[in-house]
Formats: C-alpha cells, sequence, structure tokens
C-alpha cells in the first residue's frame, strides 16, 4: 500500500499546479491522452488503497499523507473539467451533441447486419463518416464522463456537478434567448398589436422544434454521458440546467391563450401552436422523463389543454358570428353574400387542421342549436359508423349559414332573382367543400346532397325567371297557323324576351361552369323552339306592314343575347333592334 501511495504521489505532484509552473499552464487531457488515462488510473487506485487503509488504521501517517494527495488530484481534475467544459463549448453544443448520438444510434443499429466490415471500412461508410467538429466532440465527452466517474466514485462529485451546470445552463439560457423565446407578461402580451404577436408566434414555431429536437435532446445526451455513473446526479443537473428554459419555452402560449380566446381569426396560429407541441410531445416526454423535470410535461399537457379549451371557444364564437350578421341590403345581381366567402374560407382553412381539430372537439359536446338532419351524413356502409365529431361541427356550421343565406335571399323583391343567389352561394360552399380537405371530412354523398339540391336552385330561377319566355312559344313551333296567330305569338316572345333580358341583364353568376349549365339549359329549351318557329313563320308575315317590329329578333339575337347573360354588367337598357333585313340584332353593351 505504501508502494501505491508512493507512486500515486509522483504522478499527482507533477500535475499540482501550486508547486509545479509547467502545471499551471498545461492540461493533462490536452497534452498527452495517454498521461490523462495514466492520472485518473493513478487517482483510482490510490482511492482503492485509502479504503484498505482506513480499514486497517484510519488515523495512520499514511492514510493522511493519501488524504493529501487526494484532495491535490481532485483540484486538479475539477481544473480539467472546468477547461474541458469551457474551451469545447462550440464542441459540445447541443448540435453537434445530438448529431453525434444520431450517428451512433443508427451504427448501433446497422452493425448486427455488418459482421464483417472492419473498422477501416466503417469509417469509410458514405454519409456515415465522422466529421473532425464531432470528433472533437466525441472525445471531449468522453474525457468529461471518465473525470467525472473519478470524482463521483472518490466522493468529490458534488464538486463536479457544480463546474458542470453553471457552464451547461447559461449555454442552454443562450440557446432560448439566440432562438427568440423571451420572458413575456400578460398585460405585454395583451397591448401587443396582433402583426407584432403574429410574428412572435412564428419565431416560437421555429424555436420549439429547435429548441426540442436539438438544444434540449442535446443536452439530456450529455448529460447522460457524462454522469452515467449516478443517476441522482445526471437528474439533478439536467433538471437545474433545462428547467427554467423549458419552462419559459411553454409559457408564451398560456400567456397567448388569454389573448386570442375571443378572436376566431387567431384560431389558425392558436391551431399552429397546439399542433407544434403535440407532434414533440413524444420527444418532450423522453427528454424530460425525469420526476424533477414532471413539472414541464405538466406546463406542456396544460398549455395543451388551454389551447384547446382556446379553439373551442373561438369556434363557438365563430358560430356566433354566422348568427348575428345581420345584414339587410341584398347583393347586387344575386351574387356572392360576403358572409359566404367568410364563412367558407374559414371552414376549409381549418380543415387543413382536421387531424388535431379531431383530438379537441372530440370529447366537446355538440352545439345544441339546430341538430343535424338524420339523412345528413347516410352513409351506404352496412356498419352504420357515425360520423367524426369534426365533420358533424363542420356540417352543422355549413347547416347554418345555409339557413341564414335562405333568410338573405327573401330579401329579393324578384323570386328568380332569390333563387339564382341560393345557386350561386351553394355553388360556391360546395366548390369550397371540393377542392379542399373538406371534402374528407364530409365526403361525397354530402357533397352529392348539396349538387342534387343545387340543380333544383337553378331549376326555378329558370322557370321563375324564363318560364314566360319559353311558354310564349306553341308546342309544335311547325305546326300551321294563321298570319294573325303568327303575328300574336311574335308579339308576345318580343315582349317576354326583352322584359326578361332587361331585367336579368344585371343578374351575376360568378361561377363559371355554373354560368355556362344555366345558359346551356336556358337555350336548350328556348334556342331550336324559336329557330323553328322563325324559319317556319317569317315568310308568312313578310308581306304585312311594318313586319320588322313583329319580328324583332332573329336566331342569333337571341343566342347573343343569352351568351351576355350573369356578367352583371349592363341593366338591358340599351336594347334595340334594327330590320329583320339586317338581322335585327339588340345592342349589347360590351363587357
Amino acid at each position: 500500500m505504501a508502494k501505491g501511495v508512493e507512486e500515486a504521489e509522483a504522478m499527482i505532484m507533477k500535475w499540482d499546479a501550486d508547486t509545479s509552473a509547467y502545471a499551471k499552464v498545461t492540461s493533462i487531457f490536452y497534452e498527452s491522452k495517454k498521461e490523462a488515462h495514466d492520472f485518473i488510473k493513478c487517482v483510482n487506485d490510490l482511492q482503492k488503497a485509502m479504503h484498505f487503509m482506513v480499514s486497517e488504521n484510519s488515523s495512520s501517517e499514511m492514510v493522511v499523507r493519501a488524504q493529501r494527495l487526494m484532495q491535490i488530484a481532485m483540484k486538479r481534475l475539477q481544473k480539467e473539467f472546468y477547461q474541458i467544459l469551457s474551451t469545447n463549448r462550440a464542441y459540445l453544443d447541443p448540435e453537434s451533441v445530438s448529431t453525434r448520438s444520431s450517428r451512433l444510434s443508427a451504427r448501433s443499429s446497422t452493425s448486427d447486419y455488418d459482421d464483417d466490415v472492419g473498422p477501416e471500412d466503417e469509417i469509410r461508410t458514405a454519409g456515415d463518416s465522422i466529421s473532425e467538429v464531432e470528433q472533437v466532440s466525441s472525445n471531449a465527452m468522453d474525457d468529461l464522463r471518465s473525470i467525472a466517474e473519478c470524482m463521483i466514485s472518490s466522493g468529490y462529485g458534488k464538486e463536479c456537478v457544480r463546474i458542470y451546470k453553471i457552464i451547461r445552463k447559461s449555454i442552454v439560457d443562450e440557446g432560448i434567448y439566440r432562438l427568440g423565446v423571451e420572458k413575456l407578461s400578460s398585460s405585454q402580451i395583451h397591448k401587443m398589436d396582433w402583426e407584432i404577436v403574429e410574428l412572435k408566434i412564428k419565431n416560437w414555431l421555429e424555436g420549439i422544434k429547435i429548441s426540442i429536437t436539438t438544444l434540449f435532446t442535446g443536452e439530456r445526451i450529455l448529460c447522460d454521458h457524462v454522469f452515467a455513473a449516478s443517476d441522482s446526479m445526471r437528474e439533478s443537473c439536467f433538471a437545474e440546467i433545462s428547467k427554467e428554459g423549458a419552462t419559459l419555452l411553454f409559457e408564451f402560449p398560456r400567456l397567448l391563450v388569454s389573448k386570442s380566446k375571443r378572436s376566431p381569426d387567431m384560431a389558425f396560429r392558436t391551431l399552429d401552436v397546439y399542433t407544434a407541441i403535440s407532434d414533440n410531445w413524444p420527444d418532450i416526454e423522453s427528454i424530460f422523463s425525469f420526476e424533477s423535470t414532471s413539472s414541464v410535461r405538466l406546463h406542456a399537457l396544460t398549455t395543451l389543454s388551454k389551447l384547446g379549451e382556446s379553439v373551442r371557444m373561438m369556434l363557438s364564437e365563430f358560430e356566433s358570428v354566422i348568427q348575428k350578421d345581420s345584414s339587410k341590403s341584398p347583393v347586387a345581381g344575386g351574387g356572392l353574400h360576403p358572409l359566404t366567402q367568410y364563412v367558407m374560407n374559414y371552414l376549409s382553412h381549418l380543415a387543413d387542421y382536421s387531424s388535431i381539430l379531431g383530438d379537441i372537439i372530440g370529447d366537446s359536446p355538440p352545439p345544441v342549436q339546430s341538430p343535424l338532419p338524420e339523412f345528413y351524413f347516410e352513409s351506404s356502409d352496412t356498419d352504420n359508423t357515425p360520423a367524426p365529431a369534426i365533420s358533424v361541427r363542420l356540417a352543422w356550421i355549413i347547416l347554418f349559414l345555409l339557413c341564414k343565406l335562405d333568410g338573405k335571399a327573401k330579401q329579393y323583391k324578384e323570386v328568380s332573382l332569390s333563387y339564382l343567389f341560393l345557386a350561386n352561394n351553394l355553388q360556391h360552399v360546395v366548390s369550397k367543400v371540393r377542392t379542399s380537405n373538406l371534402r374528407y371530412l364530409l365526403g361525397d354523398e354530402w357533397i352529392s346532397m348539396h349538387e342534387s339540391k343545387l340543380r333544383q336552385f337553378a331549376a326555378n330561377y329558370e322557370r321563375l325567371g324564363w318560364g314566360h319566355v319559353i311558354s310564349s312559344m306553341p308546342e309544335n313551333p311547325k305546326a300551321a297557323i294563321s298570319p294573325e296567330e303568327a303575328k300574336e305569338t311574335f308579339r308576345k316572345f318580343n315582349l317576354e324576351f326583352e322584359q326578361a333580358y332587361r331585367k336579368q341583364s344585371s343578374y351575376i353568376v360568378p361561377d363559371p361552369k355554373l354560368r355556362d349549365e344555366i345558359k346551356a339549359s336556358i337555350a336548350r329549351k328556348l334556342d331550336s323552339v324559336y329557330q323553328e318557329f322563325y324559319e317556319t313563320h317569317r315568310e308568312t308575315l313578310a308581306t304585312i306592314r311594318n313586319a320588322e317590329m313583329l319580328i324583332r329578333f332573329a336566331p342569333e339575337d337571341v343566342r347573343n343575347c343569352l351568351s351576355d347573360l350573369f356578367y352583371g354588367t349592363g341593366s338591358g337598357d340599351s336594347m334595340s333592334v334594327s330590320s329583320t333585313s339586317s338581322s335585327s340584332s339588340p345592342r349589347r353593351r360590351h363587357r
């Protein structure tokens, strides 16, 4: 034992900064890895010798001498530990540490399949070579671990932990600050304009991903590696290093709730924040798995709960906005109502969050007003699976919108225009559903049902708006009739057609497909019948005085007038006719 103590004394005193100028300015671990290894081994051997000597005679001179040497060695190792941590900040940054861990995990997972691959071949594997930075990081981590294990086994773990906490906490705090996560109060958030809050949300969304996947992950990996010899110390270190920064990270979403809970238009950013925490939850749960960091997990879950509650409140407020809409002025030309555009833009955007929304509103009670008709989600499936809560909720909102539109249609004096208004707005609703994720939530049967309703609205418009014109023509346009009857038929057609055209030249159908379908349907019923009647009876009236006043429209004039409809560009006042010999075309407004 005496010989062992003497050998240890030679090595330890060589690196005593108080007695050696060389030791004062030189690091063992940077000078020689072998020397550092020998120093650690020497201290471990000294510790074993001390245990034996204490059991023999705890007050012997050799024990006192060994204790003094141990104190010098621990002081030296503290210095080495501090130097490695401080001089390798750039190489022990969380990104380098987490990257190293990922590479080691990848190698570990493939090693069972590569038993015949040698070390040199492994290094040369594409995409799996260790960079110089990662090599320095790896060496530093291993050096810190060997020092920590030596100091812990020698009873000096607290000194090691104290140094580690001071240096690494400053790195976490700096990382949080650089990611734009700052400490804010509720009053500060309330005073901010929404544009500023939205910018801070954007910064936070970028920050949480890096914080969880890199910053806290890297710190947890480093802490677990360095203090692998003591579960309590690695837990204590990581908790003190990370808890403050993690709490600050999840505090901002909590403050956001109080800012946005009554504004439906803030729902999407709130959902972005909810999604970010939800997507990162498995990593949050894993990184902060210690009992001492359970408050971080609880904070994240509480924040999720409050964000979900806020989204539910915003949905209710959105429904209230629809209900309270009291605009009295009918939309010119029966076009799209602003409420329709607002609601469907909102819902189509909301449908992009369908997965998260399903979780948020899945357990919430359905609205009590206006329950959906039982047939609203008819399904051909035999299992009678109920529609998801998110589908029912969105379908209910659309149904409520359509009910509001029914009421607004009554503002039109012309019944035909009210049906055109309903057709235009339902077309927009169906189109938005078909071209967004709403389609997957409401289903093709929902679309088919509302397309059928849309066709009914269009048919009602056509019947009321053009029925008198169509019925002014005889069922058999080629049948032989007297000149007086032909004269009366042309006169009646002129009157009805001019009246319908003048009235409807200001009507509008914004959707090109619906516009063409309505025009084609009217043309099918009117064009060929009038063409046949015109060709059959024009000559009959050719000898009658003022025949051009009786036959005011050639078939192409009718087609041109129909082609001009539904752009909302004219009032019809400019309609005039020329003589039949010059095709008597109405003068149409240019679009």
